[in-house]
């Protein structure tokens, strides 16, 4: 049964878009990520996500150490290995950190890394995290090439990206991405690697994804914060806890 792990990335994105001051001393700024990684705790999720971005969109550095001061959770840094968010994810220290691609004029992460490519720069990151005892995923495709060149740069996880899957429009389109994670999926775990996924997994596509053999967590945001802005944050994340967690 997979865990889920909540990114509260556009909590900030609505902050940012205003930043209009509150009332309340505590929380000088609204909306606040830390109230919403608290919702998140009380809800069960198992980890938070949050996307340190080199151009900080949405997610400041300061959000970072205030959730993981104020939240007892597992915290997953999302991040590029650019030289001013590495040294941050090193003061912090989460569990997790989980690199991704990162591109300015991309709305969202557009695909997975491409782990064959400046390999030694990962390596190199991945080493000083390592060293901190963070846990280190790579967001990648599910292609057998990358899947094969994550143990040889020392990560433990891989985080498939499901986009792919996301924005198809047919059954037959799900089936074929579908089936690709599957097997991607069991590919990682022959080589000792623990499968995590996500992008693009909303209330109506999840459910298969979750129900992949041997899937660990399934990090969700967008659909999780779009939802909250009808039926409140707490039954948005609940909603999607109980979808991940149901077996069958």
């Amino acid at each position: 049964m997979p865990k889920l792990g909540v990114n509260i990335d556009h909590v900030a994105t609505l902050r940012q878009a205003r930043r209009t001051p509150s009332s309340d001393l505590s929380n000088p700024v609204y909306p606040d990520p830390v109230r919403a990684a608290k919702i998140c705790k009380k809800c069960g999720a198992h980890s938070i996500v949050m996307h340190l971005r080199e151009d900080r969109r949405h997610i400041q550095d300061a959000d970072l150490f205030r959730v993981r001061k104020a939240v007892p959770i597992r915290i997953n840094l999302e991040m590029s290995i650019a030289p001013s968010v590495v040294p941050v994810a090193l003061k912090l220290v989460p569990e997790q950190v989980t690199l991704v691609p990162e591109r300015r004029e991309e709305k969202t992460t557009e695909g997975g890394l491409d782990l064959l490519r400046k390999p030694d720069e990962l390596e190199r990151a991945i080493t000083k995290l390592r060293k901190k005892k963070i846990e280190v995923s790579l967001f990648i495709d599910p292609d057998a090439k990358q899947i094969g060149a994550v143990r040889g740069l020392g990560a433990q996880i891989v985080e498939f990206h499901t986009g792919d899957y996301a924005n198809q429009t047919t059954a037959a389109g799900h089936a074929k991405e579908l089936a690709r994670l599957e097997k991607a999926v069991r590919l990682a775990h022959s080589l000792g690697i623990l499968t995590h996924a996500g992008h693009g997994l909303d209330y109506d596509n999840v459910r298969p994804v979750a129900r992949i053999p041997g899937m660990g967590e399934l990090n969700i945001g967008y659909s999780i914060v779009s939802r909250a802005l009808c039926t409140g944050f707490e039954k948005a994340v609940s909603d999607m806890r109980a979808l991940v967690e149901r077996k069958s």
